[in-house]
């Protein structure tokens, strides 16, 4: 999860995107722009990127492997809300990130063209619905008539829908309360919201502090299958940046297979160390988490964020349907899933 919106390493990103927006006019790449050239296996030197993805970065300085790194990076930013990227993208401040599937879709309909580099497929839900102190909601089908913290354009807001659709509930049966995810905790503790999807580590350190008033945990079976990475379209136009990109997603896949071998590891550098939560609640999310799985194919992935398209779409979401697979760079389709053992690769269902 990320971590607050007033972590103090996200407030200079935030001032220089700011900045940086109010300089561009915030103007953007829209388009389906084609990306047809071959991305070289060579990175140019003085290539950079700006990579926002955190959880890589623990990894990779954790192991020593950062230092491997064929081209350098200016910065580690801790911005990963959604939201957030799609601004940080729009200033230049970020050339590569990691999200869940939906702000790709998001970036889409606010015109923004950006692609999906790289995709890890998960099978197990992610999110529970965390509830406020006190409330009376102790089960999914207590939700009709609830205040539910929505971000549309996160992997919160499409777990809400995924779960009102499977309940048979439209808009009319809740209210949706539009927050961006970090503002999720304060809308729970303020009783501002009924309900929030939260994930872990952030549900176990809102339950530590809040179990004992009331709040709990309620299990959604709907799973957001997808994690990624993406980048602008601009930057992938960039031959140097795309040389970089393909070079940094095999570190990003397999930091995360080392993760999964070196549990005790994992948990001290970064649930322990890095997201401050107790050794033990690190070790109880470590039992929980889920083996990664990085396709070699990506049918079932564009076939799924198709149907997140079209969920996001039916709600009244980012304007209209379209072609999920514009929102793929098929160029990098197999880098990642290449650079793995075999039995960190398929399980598409």
């Amino acid at each position: 999860m990320p971590r607050s919106a007033l972590s103090p390493s996200r407030k200079p990103l935030v001032l220089a995107v700011a900045a940086a927006l109010a300089a561009a006019g915030c103007a953007s790449g829209a388009g389906a722009a084609k990306l047809t050239a071959q991305v070289s296996d060579t990175v140019p030197q003085g290539t950079s990127l700006s990579v926002a993805v955190h959880t890589t970065e623990v990894q990779l300085k954790t192991t020593g492997e950062v230092g491997k790194l064929p081209f350098t990076v200016t910065d580690w930013p801790v911005v990963q809300a959604g939201p957030d990227v799609i601004q940080a993208f729009r200033a230049h401040a970020v050339d590569v990130a990691t999200n869940a599937g939906i702000p790709p879709i998001q970036a889409h309909g606010t015109g923004l063209d950006a692609k999906i580099v790289a995709v890890q497929w998960k099978q197990q839900p992610q999110y529970q619905l965390a509830t406020a102190p006190g409330s009376d909601v102790r089960a999914l089908g207590d939700l009709r008539g609830k205040k539910i913290a929505f971000s549309p354009g996160q992997a919160q807001g499409v777990v809400v829908l995924r779960t009102l659709e499977q309940l048979g509930l439209t808009k009319n049966d809740v209210q949706l309360v539009e927050l961006n995810s970090p503002q999720f905790l304060t809308a729970l503790q303020s009783k501002q919201v009924d309900v929030a999807p939260l994930a872990e580590p952030t549900l176990t350190k809102y339950l530590t502090q809040y179990g004992k008033d009331g709040a709990r945990g309620v299990v959604t079976p709907a799973v957001d299958a997808l994690t990624i990475l993406w980048a602008p379209t601009d930057v992938l136009a960039d031959p140097a940046k795309a040389a970089a990109i393909k070079a940094f997603i095999p570190y990003w896949a397999r930091s995360q297979v080392w993760a999964w071998e070196n549990p005790a590891q994992w948990r001290d550098a970064y649930y322990v160390k890095d997201q401050q939560v107790s050794p033990a609640d690190g070790q109880r999310i470590i039992d929980s988490s889920e083996k990664p799985v990085f396709p070699a194919s990506w049918d079932a992935a564009i076939k799924w964020e198709q149907e997140t398209v079209d969920l996001v779409s039916k709600w009244g979401y980012f304007g209209g349907s379209f072609d999920a697979g514009d929102l793929f760079d098929r160029r990098f389709e197999s880098v990642a899933s290449a650079s793995v053992p075999a039995a960190y690769r398929g399980g598409q269902s």
